[in-house]
């Protein structure tokens, strides 16, 4: 029996100043960001398992809010992606791959979702 673990946060809503247009330039734009993470993990989780065991979630959520800098412009949003793997990958070296999928939701007209989505995958475990 093989396991794995992904961890995910999803269709967290933040304002992040991104965009290449006159009407998106110095105004923070809604995002909606999805991440999925891959973690090395434990043979088995019991009831008693320490957080330590796994990752907190919150330190997703901190990676595409509060961890993107303030007051820096995204020209495009795989930078905004760029920079929360690169945030996640830095923290913990049990990670072995980021997925980040965001939707731009000033630009939606009918409900679709415009964006990206981003993966990177740390090679042979090695640090990123």
């Amino acid at each position: 029996m093989t396991d794995s673990l992904i961890l995910e946060v999803a269709n967290l809503e933040t304002l992040v100043l991104t965009g290449i247009y006159s009407e998106e330039t110095g105004r923070p734009q809604p995002l909606r960001i999805t991440m999925r993470v891959g973690l090395k993990h434990q043979e088995r989780y019991t009831a008693d398992c320490p957080l330590s065991a796994s990752k907190n979630y919150m330190d997703l959520k901190f990676a595409a809010t509060d961890g993107l800098p303030k007051g820096v412009h995204f020209k495009l949003i795989e930078a905004v992606a760029d920079h929360i793997i690169e945030t996640l990958m830095v923290q913990d070296d049990r990670i072995t791959w980021v997925e980040v999928k965001i939707v731009k939701l000033a630009i939606s007209e009918n409900g679709e979702e415009i964006g990206i989505t981003l993966k990177r995958e740390r090679p042979n475990g090695a640090l990123v």
